[in-house]
């Protein structure tokens, strides 16, 4: 029995690895710059990337501001001279060429678009998305994508979703489910616009208080017994 025809999912570390693309794409800045690529270094910009799109999350900046406002952090930090626009665009580009998925993503999109349909969320920059989406080998099992720039508002806002339930035909709020490993964006984004919220968590992190997760997974294959 099909209990939720239609699958809203995350993309970066719910479908894609997003962790070693992000690894990749530093390591690309860093050679641009003649930085050394250490463990230190990744650390010191990833606690000032998150913490921008922690901001973008509550609405507080841009996603134009934040993707060059962290190289130019970052770049005060290690007190290196270089341009941020040019380490953003190769950045992207690593990131954009990057289609790894997390185990058994492919698996679990393969079987599940056989009686649902399959949609993107995502905060993440458009041109890398679409790119990465449609070289990657889940492409054929995902009917569309929506991406916060293009929408005009981001996870997890209720803008973005009713922006979302009004491009799918046939979705009602109770025949979906949004699938996301971030408790931020995902699951807030759920909870603000009353929709049923799967928490992909993989580490077995412990549950907070004040979000409504109605399921919690481990491993993506057991949203084929729930879905």
């Amino acid at each position: 029995m099909v209990r939720y025809p239609y699958l809203l999912l995350d993309a970066d570390n719910t479908l894609f690895d997003f962790d070693a693309a992000n690894h990749a794409a530093f390591a690309a800045v860093c050679r641009f710059c003649g930085l050394e690529n250490t463990p230190e270094r990744y650390d010191q910009y990833e606690s000032i990337n998150s913490g921008l799109w922690e901001q973008l999350n509550r609405g507080e900046v841009s996603k134009d501001y934040l993707v060059i406002e962290r190289f130019r952090r970052f770049f005060r930090l290690v007190g290196l001279q270089a341009d941020p626009e040019a380490c953003n665009r190769i950045h992207l580009q690593q990131l954009g060429s990057s289609t790894i998925l997390l185990p058994n993503a492919l698996e679990v999109c393969r079987q599940l678009a056989a009686d649902h349909k399959l949609y993107i969320v995502t905060n993440a920059v458009a041109a890398v998305q679409r790119r990465r989406l449609a070289e990657s080998a889940i492409a054929p099992y995902i009917t569309d994508a929506f991406i916060s720039e293009e929408a005009g508002a981001s996870k997890p806002s209720r803008a973005y979703f009713d922006y979302v339930m009004g491009r799918i035909p046939g979705i009602t709020r109770e025949n979906c489910l949004v699938v996301g490993d971030s408790l931020s964006s995902d699951i807030q984004g759920a909870n603000n616009a009353h929709l049923p919220a799967c928490w992909f968590n993989p580490q077995g992190l412990p549950r907070p208080e004040g979000l409504r997760i109605d399921y919690e997974i481990r491993d993506l294959r057991e949203l084929m017994e729930l879905a």
